[in-house]
């Protein structure tokens, strides 16, 4: 039972590479091998890396960028409005950049998590990537890092919070609320919230990348990433 469950793995990695194999073949002269497109791909995840994901992990990098920007998160947004209607918008501002601050703090901790991930990228993986949608190189990075990423990135939040002065900014805005008449009390999991958000501005900023990739051919840097998204252009 154990040998035909694995020669039947062997027979659908065999076809994935086939498939490949036959979209470089419908090139004229097709010089690629299947280890170069997955190495192409590879280049591309690593681009989106280098060049968004890094700079989210700079002052301002959340809190300055309008793609990513974390606000209040929607239980909230009433304290926000009513903080700002009190003339109170300051604490409310610093609030927000709060929030970002700790976002910017953990995402310098996201690059060996992908970088582990683009290297187990195989033939299968490149398939589909290059076969797939205008997201599918940043579909597998999620696929692979989200549930390391939020392991890794909760305790630096809750940490930047506390480092920062945001829990007690935070114990301030809501204490300030909550003692308002007529207002339900809030109390939200702040960390968990900015956790979360902080993985969707990541993704956000590695699909930039990739979709411009895809798209703009002078966006490919590399002699490898021309010939290798020629094959997804021609498909």
């Amino acid at each position: 039972m154990i040998k035909k469950a694995f020669l039947f793995l062997v027979i659908i990695q065999l076809s994935s590479c086939a498939e490949l194999q036959q979209v470089v073949n419908q090139m004229p002269n097709p010089t690629l091998s299947n280890e170069q497109i997955a190495g192409g791909l590879k280049e591309a995840l690593q681009n989106g890396i280098t060049n968004q994901v890094s700079t989210l992990a700079l002052k301002d990098g959340f809190y300055k960028n309008e793609l990513v920007k974390i606000v209040m998160p929607q239980e909230l947004q009433k304290v926000e409005n009513t903080l700002r209607n009190l003339g109170l918008g300051s604490l409310a501002d610093e609030g927000v950049k709060m929030l970002n601050r700790a976002a910017e703090d953990a995402v310098g901790e996201a690059t060996p998590i992908f970088v582990d991930a683009i290297k187990s990228l195989t033939l299968l993986d490149a398939k589909n990537i290059l076969l797939g949608n205008k997201d599918a190189a940043t579909s597998f990075l999620q696929n692979k890092t989200q549930q390391a990423l939020y392991a890794k990135f909760q305790p630096i939040i809750n940490n930047s919070f506390a480092k920062v002065g945001a829990d007690k900014i935070w114990t301030n805005l809501i204490t300030k609320y909550n003692a308002l008449p007529l207002t339900k009390d809030v109390n939200p999991d702040l960390t968990n919230y900015v956790t979360n958000e902080a993985l969707k501005g990541v993704y956000k900023m590695v699909s930039k990348e990739e979709l411009k990739i895809r798209t703009d051919i002078n966006s490919r840097t590399s002699d490898l990433l021309k010939r290798v998204f020629a094959l997804q252009d021609k498909k």
